[in-house]
Parts: C-alpha cells; structure tokens; sequence
C-alpha cells in the first residue's frame, strides 16, 4: 500500500513539474525582452532599416499612458496617440511576446496618415500590462471588450476598428465573434493563427516535442497554473458567428504561422470577410514587401466599411 501511494504521489509531482514547465514556456510573461528590437532572421534582414526607422518615428511621438481594469481585476495599459477630436479610434493589439510600438510600427503609421486615433494596447501579461499569463487572446478578447468600453465612456461612441497583429490578430478575430456594440465597424487582422491550440501544436513540433504528447501538458498547465483553458475560444469558430466586416492580411512566406490559418479562417466566414495575401512576405512583414498595396487594401476596406478617412 506505501508503495502504491508513493507511486501515486511520484506520478502527481511529475505531472505538476511537466504542467508547469510547460505553462513557463507557452503562457509565462517574457523577460528581458528589448520591446523596440526586432526577431532575428534573413526575413527580417531585408527590411530592417526601414522597420527600424518607423519604429523610430512611432518611439517619438508623444502619447498619453492610459490604464483601465480588466473585467477579471487586471490592469491593463495603452498608448492613446489624439491626432484630431471625432475621428474614428482604431483599438491595436500586438503579438506574442511582441510590443506595441514594435508590431505597429507600420499599421499605426497607416492610422495617423488617415486621420485615425489609437490606443495601442500593451496586451495582459506583456509590456507594461499586469496579469500572469498569455492566453493567446482567450482573455484577450474579453480585454477588447473592456477597451471598446472606455473609448466609448470617454470619447462617446466613435467609429472603431479593432486591429491586431499575429496573436493580436487572432485576438481581435475572437473579439469580433462576441456581442459588439454597433460603433464597432471593421477588424484588421494580420497574419492570425487559426486557434491557440494549432498554433502550440505547430511549436512543439519545431521543438521535437511529439504535439500530441505534448498538447494535454499544455492545456493542462494553463488551467491548473493561469486558470483559462485554451480551447474556450478560436478564431475559426468565432468568424462563423461574427456580423463585423473583416480583413485578413497574411504573407505567404510566414514561417510562423502559416497562410494556409488565414485561408482556413477564410473558408469559415462567408462572404463578409476578405482575405489579401502577400507573395515573399513573412511574419507581419506583409507592409514591408508591398507597402503601397497593403496601404490600399487597408484603406479602401475601411472606406468600404464606412470608416471615414482623411488619406494624405
């Protein structure tokens, strides 16, 4: 019988120290991490002074720090960046273990250029947001709601446009399958996987991890350490249910997250939702291959939206 309930225990302290290991490596909040540096790697190589120098220019501009509490009691906070009273708001949310003014360097740039406002969100557990885990925007949606809620409380209910970048894409994407209010006109998403669990699932592979070993671990640890599941929510389920107009913005050279999540997501939505993608462009580099292009999409969707525009 002792040795049963030593067995017992053994095999519960090494599913906890698998649990928590992998929650550390998929969930934890980054350490150490440059937020104006960019990802190694010849894609990046390519257009790194140009990346550099609007990070440059974004880093500069003045904004005011906002902070608002999160429905579960996180504080979270943003970039308010006023380029002129009754203007649409676009809400920006970067990527995972990204930072705002890295990941919108050029997406904010196409904002300010229309005539737009931003917040440009730090998401939960990253930049200078609270919180203690990534949850690949299964909170993250809930957290749009909460930022659509102040921008309406304070600004009295603007035309916004939910934009995000590769988790923060997948993030507004889930957003957009919730109950939005009406001044919520469009979603912008570029490069978004099509569920947290796929995408995990593809970086344990690269890792030599057997993903479907691998996967109940992961799963399990984000419920025993973060409390959050994350198979609550995808982004190829929530298209299916979404009323908002939404653009997909994918290059076709991602080594992360692979174009084929955007087509698949795609497939799912019916006819309210376009899909561009970019031939040679990786990660979020969609602007950099074809800037004059990505500009157009964006702005003709919006216009098409009935997003009022002030092009320059």
């Amino acid at each position: 019988m002792i040795w049963v309930l030593s067995a017992l225990l053994l095999l519960v302290a090494a599913v906890l120290i698998a649990t928590r290991w992998a929650f550390n490596r998929a969930f934890a909040p980054p350490k150490g991490l440059d937020p104006l540096a960019l990802p190694k790697g010849e894609q990046y190589e390519r257009g790194r002074d140009r990346m550099e120098a609007l990070i440059a220019e974004m880093a500069a501009i003045p904004y005011e720090g906002v902070t608002i509490k999160a429905r579960d009691g996180v504080k979270l906070f943003a970039r308010y960046y006023h380029v002129r009273d009754g203007a649409p708001l676009q809400i920006q949310m970067h990527g995972y273990h990204g930072s705002a003014v890295r990941d919108f360097c050029g997406g904010n740039k196409l904002a300010r250029e229309a005539g737009h406002n931003t917040l440009v969100v730090d998401q939960r557990a990253q930049g200078k947001s609270g919180g203690r885990a990534i949850t690949f925007g299964v909170r993250e949606r809930l957290d749009c709601l909460d930022w659509i809620a102040y921008a309406n409380a304070r600004w009295n209910c603007p035309p916004i446009v939910l934009s995000g970048v590769s988790m923060g894409a997948a993030t507004v994407l889930m957003a957009a399958g919730l109950d939005l209010p009406a001044n919520v006109r469009a979603v912008v998403a570029d490069c978004p996987y099509s569920s947290p669990e796929a995408i995990i699932a593809k970086v344990c592979g690269e890792m030599g991890l057997p993903p479907k070993l691998a996967m109940p671990f992961v799963r399990l640890g984000g419920l025993l350490w973060g409390g959050f599941d994350i198979r609550t929510a995808a982004p190829v389920d929530a298209v299916m249910t979404a009323k908002v107009p939404m653009l997909l913005i994918h290059g076709e050279d991602d080594r992360f997250v692979p174009c084929e999540m955007s087509r698949e997501i795609a497939g799912r939505a019916g006819n309210h939702i376009r899909l561009e993608t970019f031939p040679g462009a990786g990660h979020g580099l969609s602007f950099i291959e074809d800037f004059p292009r990505y500009r157009a999409a964006v702005e003709q969707f919006l216009a098409d939206c009935g997003v009022e525009m002030v092009t320059k």
